[in-house]
């Protein structure tokens, strides 16, 4: 009650012109990656008592639809558009410095990343030194930490945000159109010219695209019957590009299959992200009325004081309740996915793992609501800037891609990939290492 209570009144100060809308699609488009997470992964113990990592895509090829539901990176993506664009006019306008910007912008991103970092990279430890196989324990701590990845991203999108805000000022809708070009013909060297390694660029030109969609919408160039417009085309686009193109259905990796539309991103997510956007905000009139209602708006607040947090600690509630189900003689985990007793245990295990994971933000949203970062005397040198990002993204993209839990070693540990995003931050100057430097 003392959370709903602060976030209530909170709720009520909010200013007339805030766009209330916007905080709402970034609660609901994390509200259903959580969803789609706690869904998706589907383990079970088969005939010879082994557990199973299942993956309800593979097991249910139907259900790959349900990712162009579930699938709303897109969504946080235009979120972030928007907000950055109003942020980085208003500190133009005062005359302020790109590094305090970015500070201020990404601090509440990357403070939440630090505790999780250490939790699992403690786990690792002490499961190694225990005789836990190694396997078991990458496979734990890989699965809890999957969510640093999108962070990595969304910090170079936010880093590049002057560049693009200036692409936007000179091109409009034209430098939507020059991303999208950059996605075809990325797409186009890796499917129809098999040139390895080009489709991570298209980490940029469809995270990059989505984003100028955002600026697109914050300066009113994107009203409901535009965005209406735009739904239908890229609806019919994606349409186009799965069922009679070569992209696949699901918005997300399927194990076995031979292209993957996340990783990287590929023209078909960023068809999505087009339907998405158009639908959301044709929807806009509708969720404006909707959050004039006092208790849905407190909601939403509450929501966005802790989303980070709910982020990254959910698939550690997920696998926090497995590994009990596993050590209570494997309750509940013999009944195979996809069959009508899974499905109605569903409700169960959901309350299982919400259960396991508000105690979790009650221990570490604290991080998320830190303080705003302390007044510089001047800005961070460009070059330390440069770096320090650069060490931060490298840190969270191999903590997803590789773990930070190591096959070899004494400590069980890939110590350099927990310690980059922490180096990182002391040189951007930022987050709780820049505090503890400081003293």
């Amino acid at each position: 009650m003392g959370m709903w209570s602060k976030a209530k009144g909170l709720a009520q100060q909010a200013p007339p012109e805030r766009n209330r809308y916007v905080d709402f699609l970034r609660a609901l488009s994390i509200l259903a990656v959580v969803v789609g997470h706690w869904l998706v992964a589907a383990p079970y113990i088969d005939a010879s008592g082994e557990v199973v990592g299942g993956h309800l895509l593979g097991i249910l090829p139907w259900s790959q639809w349900l990712t162009w539901g579930f699938q709303v990176m897109p969504v946080f993506f235009l979120v972030g558009g928007y907000s950055n664009g109003v942020s980085w006019a208003s500190t133009r306008a005062k005359g302020g410095h790109y590094s305090d910007w970015f500070a201020s912008r990404i601090q509440r991103l990357i403070n939440p990343v630090f505790p999780v970092l250490l939790v699992w990279a403690a786990f690792a430890f002490a499961a190694t030194q225990m005789g836990m196989a190694r396997e078991t324990v990458r496979m734990a701590v890989f699965l809890a930490l999957i969510p640093v990845w999108f962070l990595a991203v969304y910090l170079l999108v936010t880093a590049l945000a002057p560049l693009t805000w200036k692409l936007w000022e000179r091109l409009g809708f034209g430098s939507v159109a020059l991303l999208v070009a950059g996605a075809v013909a990325v797409d186009w060297l890796t499917l129809a010219r098999s040139v390895p390694y080009v489709n991570f660029a298209n980490f940029i030109f469809v995270w990059v695209g989505i984003h100028q969609l955002g600026y697109a919408w914050q300066q009113g160039r994107l009203v409901p019957n535009r965005a209406l417009a735009l739904f239908l085309v890229g609806l019919a686009v994606l349409v186009g590009l799965t069922i009679y193109g070569p992209y696949p259905i699901a918005m997300i990796g399927v194990p076995g299959a031979e292209i993957t539309n996340s990783m990287p991103p590929t023209l078909a997510l960023l068809a999505l992200g087009m339907t998405q956007t158009g639908l959301v905000l044709a929807l806009e009139p509708w969720g404006r009325k909707l959050l004039d209602n006092l208790t849905v708006w407190t909601t939403t607040v509450l929501m966005n004081g802790m989303i980070m947090t709910v982020y990254l600690w959910h698939l550690t509630a997920y696998v926090l309740v497995m590994v009990a189900a596993w050590l209570a003689g494997g309750i509940g985990l013999r009944v195979m996915p996809g069959t009508g007793e899974w499905w109605l245990s569903r409700p169960v295990w959901f309350a299982l793992w919400i259960a396991a994971l508000l105690p979790l933000i009650a221990i570490f949203a604290r991080y998320e609501r830190g303080s705003v970062p302390a007044a510089r005397e001047r800005p961070v040198p460009r070059l330390r800037l440069v770096i320090g990002m650069i060490a931060i993204c490298v840190g969270l993209a191999m903590t997803a891609a590789i773990s930070i839990a190591s096959p070899e070693g004494v400590t069980g540990v890939r110590l350099w990939v927990v310690a980059l995003p922490f180096v990182g931050a002391a040189l951007v100057g930022f987050g709780p290492v820049y505090r503890w430097v400081r003293g």
